[in-house]
């Protein structure tokens, strides 16, 4: 009696390599998220400068000197005002004759992480908002 050969010769494939050759080609995927320092340079620089500190090429145009980020520590204490400073660049916040131009809509794209502005409530926040503010936590003198 002969044995039964199979119609198809088994490969060495491994589970991966199998599911990869079943799946469809996959595009580029979604682009990466802009890091804190990338934002920064995109909607900060031109006021703020490359710094922080204030003295961006339009900062002298502006009826309102932009604040110089890199005190923001020493000013509050010693501790960053991370929440402050999240409201400000959300837009939440402003007094008269200021023009900090709200970022709501270009950072409320993307996913959400919690964040803990220190009072313990973790909140679903832009992951963009809290790398930004990361940022300017950095650049602290």
């Amino acid at each position: 009696m002969q044995p039964i050969r199979p119609a198809f010769v088994a490969l060495p494939f491994t589970a991966a390599a199998l599911l990869a050759a079943c799946l469809p080609a996959a595009g580029p995927g979604p682009a990466p998220t802009p890091t804190g320092a990338e934002d920064f340079a995109s909607y900060c620089v031109t006021c703020h400068g490359p710094g922080g500190r204030g003295d961006g090429p339009q900062a002298e145009e502006l009826p309102v000197r932009p604040a110089d980020l890199t005190t923001l520590s020493a000013r509050n204490g010693g501790t960053f005002p991370m929440t402050r400073v999240m409201a400000k660049i959300w837009g939440y916040t402003g007094r008269d004759g200021e023009v900090m131009p709200q970022f709501a809509p270009l950072l409320d794209t993307g996913s959400l992480v919690l964040f803990d502005g220190g009072d313990g409530i973790l909140t679903p926040t832009p992951l963009r908002l809290v790398q930004l503010g990361q940022y300017v936590q950095s650049l602290q003198r």
